[in-house]
């Protein structure tokens, strides 16, 4: 008998101060799960702990927060595009003694454009039962709230910070999204929110449609889809503190 490998979601305010109530972004039974859980492997500890201060003042954590085990999952090397699986594999060692793991990262779905992927692999290598449960996740919110393609899109993570790089890529995004009509989702690091907006509408043909949603399940989170024509006569400012999500799809 093993245990199980949980990936659980985390809220997408990141603690700040009008975050809402954890039942409003989380299922109960989410909630349940992760208050059961007394193993986890977490892109930060900080963060977890944080979380399950959240989720014990909706359902009691089943041992206090500093009697619960927390590993963080190994960085990547830089360059790589994931963690080495050998010290990932000792991460499942509790599951492999009958106990449930829950992975969690520090917002949104684990393994889904955040860390993680590497302990799912190896969870299956070694038979854990792995079980994806329902929350937020800013990719999916963004991509349904913009009104562009659902039916075919690609997630491409982040740009080149170097501006020249940079326009290059976002032009070559947005003939790939022509030729496939596909929705192009780019994240960013909030404090460069500004000079991606900038990059992209100064790059991107004036009918391609660019959608931005900000501070996604937060009181004043919002999305706005326009053609970049509109944007530049229009132009929205973004605050260097709040994720935001961008997509676009070229006419």
């Amino acid at each position: 008998m093993t245990g199980r490998l949980y990936l659980v979601p985390n809220t997408l305010d990141f603690g700040t101060g009008d975050a809402p109530d954890l039942q409003e972004v989380m299922p109960l039974g989410v909630i349940r799960i992760a208050a059961r859980l007394t193993h986890w492997v977490a892109e930060s500890a900080k963060t977890t702990r944080a979380f399950l201060k959240r989720v014990d003042a909706v359902v009691p954590l089943a041992q206090p927060l500093q009697a619960i085990q927390i590993t963080e999952l190994p960085r990547p090397q830089k360059g790589a595009k994931s963690a080495p699986l050998a010290p990932v594999d000792r991460l499942l060692a509790p599951a492999l003694q009958d106990h449930d793991v829950g992975l969690i990262s520090e917002a949104g779905m684990p393994a889904v454009a955040d860390p993680g992927a590497a302990l799912v692999q190896a969870a299956h290598g070694q038979g854990i039962p792995v079980v994806a449960l329902s929350g937020p996740s800013s990719l999916l919110l963004a991509l349904a709230a913009s009104g562009l393609n659902g039916q075919s899109f690609a997630f491409v993570g982040y740009l080149p910070v170097e501006a020249a790089e940079r326009a290059v890529r976002i032009r070559e995004l947005e003939g790939l999204s022509r030729r496939a009509a596909q929705t192009q989702l780019i994240i960013e690091t909030p404090y460069r929110n500004e000079a991606l907006l900038a990059a992209l509408l100064a790059a991107l043909h004036p009918q391609t449609r660019l959608s931005v949603s900000c501070g996604l399940t937060l009181p004043a989170g919002w999305t706005r889809t326009d053609a970049v024509a509109g944007w530049r006569q229009r132009r929205a400012s973004l605050p260097n503190d709040v994720p935001a999500v961008f997509a676009l799809l070229a006419a």
